[in-house]
């Protein structure tokens, strides 16, 4: 009798780990996908020069391209009136695979129309950014996705992205779905769209590049998506232990670190441009450049004033540091490029002085979590105050299309493991 009720205890025992190991398992492939910025961009007021006048976007449908970095199967786009001055009303938000990058002509069988909280359209308020409800949509990393919006009215005041090095395609009335568009206007800026995520496994995550224009890629390929933070999304495809981290753009052209330049400044776009993209584990800084070349850009001053930027420079990196790091962040400095021969700034010998003092601080331990010496990637070793010929465009500021391919493939993917 005793052995019976033994056994039967015992099959019990072992009716409950297998219960038990089933259930570990069913938790296990039920570990909820995560949202991941796969394609962002920072949001100003664009410049007069680069807005669209109020006309254009009256009763007006925009298609923009955008280049995604990972692959996803369900995504959301998110709309943006982030500096608009009164409500703006999406009429209609469509998605759709462009035959190329540099063309408004779509798939039309792949047309799809969003959704915002169930409805076609979407009224965003002032100063606020929307996100579209869930879509099962396949894209493929490293793929081009087009969306296209309708405007009944255009803004009050205009969000957008003037750096886009993308085409975007603007004609009137309602042509959401068109398959192309004919005598469209065209102008290389991007206008009221901020991210595209896509769904990933729960170990997936994005790393956001915060930075000026030698982020924003100025000089780069119109349509050619060869910036460097598009080396490193190509880079990291090329392991399956990295595909699924994405990568976004947040770089401004003319941005600064202290003061709003092209765009507000840099600590004061962080919480929207860095801490609120989906699924962002790792920050790259990449900024000070146009700080230390706009001191000086009506002429020298005294040495302290020199001291007093540097100072303001790097408290302005630990500001960044430590909110990111109190968000959960790895934060990654890369060091400033050499400027000097640029004929916009004409930095000498204190802003030379300057730049290596702010590099030798980022590249000491106990700052960033980890260091990219962009600086030591595309100097001139004989001139290391200056870019290597073969890297400059040629205003001795901006690398070229192969100094971003330099500075892209000298990032250590090893940054990146989880």
């Amino acid at each position: 009798m005793k052995r019976i009720k033994r056994n039967v205890r015992t099959a019990a025992l072992l009716m409950g780990l297998a219960f038990a190991a089933a259930g570990l398992q069913v938790r296990a492939a039920a570990q909820p996908q995560v949202w991941v910025a796969t394609w962002g961009t920072a949001q100003q007021i664009p410049e007069p020069q680069n807005a669209l006048p109020a006309n254009d976007l009256h009763d007006a449908t925009v298609r923009q391209i955008f280049h995604l970095s990972i692959a996803g199967q369900t995504l959301r786009v998110k709309v943006s009136n982030a500096f608009g001055s009164a409500p703006l009303h999406f009429t209609s938000v469509h998605i759709a695979r462009p035959l190329a990058a540099d063309s408004p002509a779509i798939d039309p069988a792949s047309d799809r129309v969003l959704s915002f909280a169930g409805a076609p359209d979407v009224v965003v308020p002032a100063g606020a950014e929307y996100l579209s409800d869930p879509i099962d949509y396949p894209v493929g990393a490293l793929s081009n996705l087009a969306v296209t919006f309708h405007l009944d009215e255009a803004p009050q005041v205009e969000t957008g992205h003037p750096g886009s090095r993308a085409t975007t395609y603007v004609v009137h009335g309602d042509d959401v779905a068109a398959a192309t568009f004919k005598a469209a206007e065209k102008v290389e800026h991007w206008y009221q769209v901020t991210e595209v995520d896509v769904q990933g496994a729960h170990d997936a995550g994005s790393i956001v590049a915060l930075g000026d224009s030698i982020t924003d890629g100025h000089a780069s390929t119109p349509n050619g998506n060869d910036r460097w933070t598009d080396v490193l999304a190509q880079r990291l495809q090329q392991s399956p232990t990295t595909r699924m981290i994405g990568v976004v753009n947040k770089g401004i052209g003319g941005n600064h670190l202290l003061t709003d330049g092209l765009g507000p400044n840099a600590l004061a776009r962080l919480d929207r441009d860095v801490l609120a993209p989906s699924g962002v584990h790792w920050l790259i800084v990449l900024e000070g450049v146009n700080d230390l070349g706009g001191l000086t850009i009506d002429g020298e001053v005294p040495a302290a004033k020199h001291a007093d930027l540097v100072h303001r420079i790097t408290a302005a990196y630990q500001q960044i540091i430590d909110r990111a790091h109190a968000r959960g962040l790895q934060v990654i400095g890369g060091t400033i490029t050499p400027f000097v021969g640029s004929d916009y700034y004409h930095p000498g010998a204190l802003t030379e002085s300057d730049r290596q003092t702010i590099n030798a601080w980022i590249r000491k331990p106990g700052h960033f979590d980890a260091v990219i010496d962009f600086d030591a990637v595309v100097r001139d070793p004989h001139q290391p105050d200056r870019l290597l010929p073969a890297y400059d465009c040629g205003d001795h500021l901006h690398p070229s299309p192969k100094g971003y391919r330099a500075m892209g493939e000298a990032i250590a993917l090893s940054l990146f493991k989880r």
